[in-house]
């Protein structure tokens, strides 16, 4: 299975959750995107529900001097998620990554403040919370953004992804209620490999996503949000 893009994914996995929905299973939906890629996946999901969109902040922890390589997550003013075993295999302690965290933390707060712009984060106590992303790979960041959802006392969440890692998937049956994957590929490497468009987002295509009026049809034949001049 393959995505056109963003756009497309976002409507199959629409498809799915509506299915649980029309069953009953989803009371007093909220949707949270992980930003950036994530939430014109998630604009498909919450107009499908008839649910309120947000934003969830994560941000991964790189090691210093190899910042593609996560040794953890950050998400909203909780404590960093680091994974020993990866700190061990660098021998880093998390002293050494306090300037990485601070660094991170004020990114992510950069964010939430341009994303909602002034909006106070939606209340989750006792709501069916679906957390979306355009794709699962380590699941470090989804743990972060999970765990922060927990805090916040929601009756039910769900990890929703059109395509994930196996391994991924199966490290969050924990941290979820349900994790919904459309396509679990046994020789999965990358996210982006199962789009035919995977460009990268702007805050500005968050922004244009966020306020998409429902139905538009958005840029073009892509299906890119309105204001999303990316390519891959």
């Amino acid at each position: 299975m393959r995505f056109t893009d963003r756009r497309q994914a976002g409507r199959a996995l629409a498809r799915e959750l509506r299915a649980r929905g029309d069953a009953g299973l989803l009371p007093d939906p909220v949707v949270l995107a992980l930003p950036r890629g994530g939430v014109t996946v998630a604009r498909e999901v919450a107009e499908a529900l008839g649910a309120p969109l947000d934003v969830l902040v994560v941000r991964k922890i790189g090691a210093p001097a190899q910042e593609e390589f996560a040794v953890g997550a950050l998400a909203g003013d909780g404590v960093p998620m680091f994974d020993p075993r990866t700190l061990d295999l660098l021998g880093l302690d998390e002293r050494d990554l306090t300037a990485v965290v601070e660094r991170e933390r004020a990114e992510l707060h950069r964010r939430e403040r341009v994303y909602r712009r002034g909006r106070t984060a939606p209340a989750l106590e006792g709501r069916s919370v679906i957390v979306v992303d355009d794709g699962l790979a380590t699941g470090a960041t989804a743990r972060a953004a999970l765990r922060s959802v927990r805090r916040r006392s929601p009756a039910r969440v769900l990890l929703a992804v059109p395509v994930c890692s196996p391994e991924g998937a199966a490290s969050l049956r924990g941290e979820a209620d349900e994790v919904v994957c459309l396509h679990r590929p046994s020789g999965f490497t990358a996210v982006g490999e199962w789009y035919d468009d995977f460009g990268q987002l702007t805050d500005e295509d968050v922004l244009a996503a966020l306020d998409r009026p429902a139905g538009d049809a958005g840029d073009g034949a892509t299906g890119r949000p309105p204001g999303d001049r990316s390519r891959p």
